[in-house]
C-alpha cells in the first residue's frame, strides 16, 4: 500500500510525464519539475509529523528512588489501578474516602512511599494522603500541611506539565515528622483521560 507522500510523488511523476508526451517538454525540465514536486511533499510530510510541542513541555522527573520489594499482601490491583502499601496501615480507599470506589482516582498515590509511615497510626497516615488529596489541584508551589497528634506533615506540588503524550502531569514532594524523625518522599504523576492518576516515578530522601 502506497504513503500519501508516495501517491502524491506517483501522481505528480505521472502528470509530469503525460504533459512531457503532449508539449513535448525537454527532459531535465521534466526532472527538474518532478524534484521540485518531490521535495515540496517531503516538506509537507515532516512539518505533519514534527508539531509544535505542547505548552508547559514535561521533561520527565527529576527524583528517582530506591525499588522497594512489595510483599504479596502489601499490594492489589483494582479496576486496574496498581495499589502498593509496602509499609503503614493496610486499608481500603485513600485519604478522606474510605473505601476503593469512591478514591479510585488516587489510589495510585499508594507508589508514593516512606518507611517512616511504619510509626503513623491509621488517622495520621490518612491525614498524609488526604493533603495529597488536596495538592493534585493546590498551586504549584503551596503547601498542603496537616498535623495529627504527635505526627505532622505536608505535600506540595513543585512542578507540573504536559507530557509527550498530552497528558497532565505533576511532580509532587511528601514530607513526614513522627518521633523526632522527618522523611521526604517524591512522585511524579500523571493524569489518565478517565481522572485517574497514574504514578510514573517516585523516589525518597531521609
Amino acid at each position: 500500500m502506497l504513503t500519501k507522500a508516495q501517491s502524491v510523488i506517483s501522481a505528480a511523476a505521472v502528470s509530469a510525464f503525460v504533459l512531457g508526451s503532449t508539449l513535448s517538454t525537454p527532459l531535465y525540465a521534466r526532472d527538474r519539475d518532478r524534484d521540485r514536486d518531490r521535495d515540496r511533499d517531503r516538506s509537507r510530510d515532516r512539518h505533519e509529523v514534527h508539531r509544535a510541542p505542547p505548552p508547559r513541555p514535561w521533561y520527565g522527573p527529576v527524583h528517582r528512588g530506591p525499588t522497594y520489594v512489595v510483599p504479596r499482601d502489601r499490594y492489589r490491583v483494582y479496576r486496574n489501578i496498581r495499589i502498593f502499601r509496602p509499609y503503614g496501615h493496610w486499608y481500603p480507599g485513600y485519604g478522606r474516602y474510605h473505601d476503593d470506589s469512591t478514591a479510585f482516582k488516587f489510589l495510585a498515590f499508594t507508589a508514593i512511599t516512606m518507611i517512616l509511615l511504619n510509626q503513623l497510626n491509621e488517622s495520621q497516615q490518612r491525614a498524609l494522603e488526604t493533603a495529597q488529596i488536596r495538592a493534585t489541584t493546590a498551586p504549584v508551589g503551596e503547601t498542603i500541611d496537616w498535623t495529627d497528634g504527635g505526627a505532622r506533615g505536608s505535600v506540595v506540588t513543585t512542578r507540573d506539565g504536559t507530557s509527550s503524550t498530552g497528558r497532565y502531569c505533576r511532580e509532587f514532594q511528601q514530607t513526614v515528622t513522627v518521633g523526632g524523625k522527618t522523611e521526604q518522599a517524591y512522585g511524579t504523576a500523571c493524569q489518565q483521560p478517565d481522572g485517574t492518576w497514574e504514578i510514573v516515578s517516585t523516589g525518597d530522601k531521609q
